[in-house]
């Protein structure tokens, strides 16, 4: 075997902007709004842009989160199934983590498609962001490991934070 380090690289990706107008409405159930149905596959082309190539795409099946997904799988010519895991929902970053450490090794590329306070509490736990992601907000972390067991603090790094309102959207 080759002494070659690999890394994983994981793009943490928060629903596009999502619609209020039913309040009757359950937070599940929301859709996004017309801002969000733009800026989803925006993001998407952006990404692939940077020559972005996932191996899985991974999502909360929330509706807001399922449509941002979906569209930023079209712009990345993504032919696989996008993984649907009720778990993402309202998920707090130890559920996240065991969703990632569990993934299978052969996976370098990882998207995974969320809500906030979660993704937010996730990445601030990986590398030093305190910011706020926003809607669309992507953040591109890279991982000096092998297995996505091994993900840390310690071989964390933030590559990449971007979200519409930087390109003036």
């Amino acid at each position: 075997m080759s002494n070659m380090q690999l890394m994983k690289k994981l793009y943490i990706i928060r629903h596009a902007k999502s619609s209020w107008n039913k309040l009757n409405l359950e937070d599940f159930d929301r859709p996004l709004n017309k801002r969000g149905k733009k800026d989803a596959p925006f993001m998407g082309k952006i990404l692939l842009e940077k020559g972005v190539i996932p191996d899985v795409i991974i999502s909360s099946p929330a509706k807001r989160a399922k449509q941002t997904s979906i569209r930023i799988a079209k712009e990345l010519r993504f032919k696989k199934v996008i993984i649907f895991d009720k778990k993402i929902y309202e998920a707090g970053p130890s559920v996240l983590e065991q969703i990632l450490f569990s993934f299978d090794n052969i996976n370098n590329t990882i998207l995974l498609v969320g809500h906030n306070p979660g993704l937010n509490i996730l990445v601030g736990n990986l590398v030093h962001f305190h910011g706020n992601i926003p809607t669309s907000g992507i953040i591109e972390l890279s991982f000096d490991c092998e297995r996505w067991s091994e993900i840390s603090p310690k071989n964390a790094t933030l590559v990449s934070f971007d979200y519409p309102k930087r390109h003036n959207l």
